[in-house]
């Protein structure tokens, strides 16, 4: 297999805004389709969505994904046809598995400020299980330093599970100058939510930005001078 550090940069990202949504698209989605960029490995959708206050995302259905959301900034309310009532804050992750069919609404609670957040998707290693949800609150694993598991399929500690044994999130609050080294796979999609970060073998990235790796090893990556907040999946 041949080794690839593709880099994204976040102003070539497709962008959706419709006043009340201010989204960027990592990859092909909703009109925005381009039939080479559709996945990275297992890896569907990323998506850097604002949301303004007293709106959001109203009642929608989804089948057969794993749909993991991350908040950066302010809050966000989910409701589903499941039951499930959660009210989502930095730090805290939630996974819902939409498995044979749910429906759910997201929405920004707060009457005036934004609310920040990533929301991604994976597929499943099996279809037409039951829907589930499930949210956890990991600020004490991210505050340790380093890259802790945020959603897995292979069962790590303290982190949300996902239906899909192929993949792991991975994410970590790293103060200026810290160094990690990006977790070893097949398929790595690394994203900076926040601040800026320098990746061995590729350079400078700002927010917004994000890098795919294809056995790529394990390269290092160090915060810039104001610290970065990543994301990187790890999948087939």
């Amino acid at each position: 297999m041949t080794t690839t550090i593709d880099i994204r940069r976040a102003d070539t990202r497709p962008h959706t805004q419709l006043g009340w949504l201010d989204s960027r698209h990592s990859f092909s989605f909703g009109p925005h389709y381009d039939p080479a960029n559709t996945h990275h490995g297992l890896l569907l959708v990323s998506n850097d969505d604002r949301v303004a206050g007293a709106t959001g995302f109203s009642t929608h259905p989804h089948q057969d994904m794993e749909i993991v959301t991350w908040v950066l900034e302010g809050r966000l309310e989910h409701k589903d046809s499941e039951g499930n009532h959660g009210e989502l804050y930095p730090g805290l992750a939630q996974r819902m598995s939409a498995g044979t069919g749910i429906w759910h609404s997201e929405m920004n609670p707060a009457s005036a400020d934004g609310v920040h957040f990533i929301q991604m998707w994976v597929l499943p290693d099996t279809e037409r299980i039951n829907p589930g949800y499930e949210q956890l609150d990991i600020n004490a694993e991210l505050d340790r330093g380093g890259l802790q598991a945020i959603a897995s399929g292979q069962g790590h500690d303290a982190a949300i599970s996902i239906r899909q044994r192929d993949a792991v999130l991975w994410g970590g609050r790293l103060k200026a100058g810290e160094t990690v080294s990006v977790p070893e796979g097949r398929n790595v999609h690394l994203f900076i939510a926040r601040g800026s970060a320098d990746l061995e073998g590729a350079g400078a990235l700002i927010e917004g930005d994000a890098a795919r790796l294809v056995a790529a090893g394990a390269p290092k990556v160090t915060a810039g001078p104001d610290g970065s907040e990543v994301l990187i999946w790890v999948t087939a």
